[in-house]
């Protein structure tokens, strides 16, 4: 009984070990960059995620063009009452850039970096942005091919050229390259953006319940693969490190059971701009009220409607 309970401890004590050291290499690799504003503190705790278009050293946008623009923008908040919500920021959203003026909000990142995308998410959302966190779309495919596959479903048949995606009508097992062919994609759909962005919290959705079901968190070697390809593909402000990014995924599949991953309200998605072709055109006041909803933790599922 004693040599079984020793054994029990040591087994113990090398998972631990082991954990910690895959956490400590991790948190080494992950890059920072100075992205914060240095605003007031507003209640609850806010990342702003950012997908970037990051390809050995350039940015590739979703035509295969070079570019410099962030292509996925979601805003994950944590409330002081403990709920958790997830909103989508639609890249083709009608802003107000600091210094620039009216565009999408896409250019932000474009014209200043992460930096400047902050800067304009807090003047547009009215929360103060406490972590940055940015994802290379490569990451995307090494994330899933770590894990071994994601279960996606599409509601027809898809061969889009431009992403790369193609899939017949329900749902599939599917590994990294098609994975990040399935949030890229917008040009086959008719909501393009819009789309887009419920496609991309279904993949939120599919990679979470893949990385806490049994085949991955009791398969030491499928935990390094996923340390090694999650933390390599991060850039996160100068104060966000691996014990931040857990706090997150944690409010993340939190939003996801209770069904807090909300849209912002939307009066059009094809106004004219003068700057940034048809955008996506938004009420100054409904726009204020859904975010401080948010921010105060009593926004509901009917709130993104």
């Amino acid at each position: 009984m004693r040599l079984g309970m020793t054994l029990v401890a040591l087994l113990l004590v090398i998972v631990l070990g082991w954990g910690a050291g895959l956490a400590l290499w991790a948190n080494s690799r992950i890059e920072h960059v100075d992205a914060l504003s240095g605003a007031a503190d507003t209640p609850g705790t806010t990342y702003l995620i950012a997908g970037s278009d990051a390809r050995g050293g350039k940015s590739v946008a979703d035509d295969g063009t070079e570019g410099g623009r962030a292509d996925t923008m979601m805003l994950l908040h944590r409330a002081a009452n403990g709920k958790s919500y997830l909103v989508s920021l639609p890249r083709d959203t009608l802003v107000d850039i600091p210094g620039h003026g009216k565009y999408k909000l896409n250019a932000a990142y474009s014209f200043g970096g992460p930096k400047l995308m902050v800067k304009t998410v807090e003047e547009f959302t009215g929360m103060t942005i406490d972590h940055y966190v940015e994802v290379g779309f490569d990451g995307v495919t090494d994330t899933v091919d770590a894990v071994g596959h994601v279960n996606l479903c599409i509601d027809k048949d898809v061969d889009d050229k431009k992403s790369g995606l193609k899939m017949t009508k329900g749902c599939h097992d599917v590994g990294g390259e098609q994975a990040l062919a399935y949030v890229r994609a917008r040009y086959f759909d008719p909501t393009a953006d819009i789309g887009r962005q419920a496609r991309q919290q279904q993949f939120v959705a599919a990679l979470m319940d893949r990385v806490t079901s049994p085949a991955v968190l009791l398969n030491p070697f499928a935990q390094a693969k996923l340390a090694g390809a999650g933390s390599g593909a991060l850039l996160t402000d100068d104060h966000t490190g691996l014990v931040d990014l857990g706090r997150a995924g944690l409010a993340m599949r939190r939003s996801m059971k209770d069904g807090t991953n909300l849209s912002i309200p939307i009066v059009t998605e094809n106004y004219q701009t003068n700057n940034s072709g048809v955008a996506i055109l938004t009420d100054e006041t409904e726009t204020k009220q859904f975010f401080s909803s948010i921010e105060d933790g009593t926004a509901t599922a009917k709130s993104g409607d």
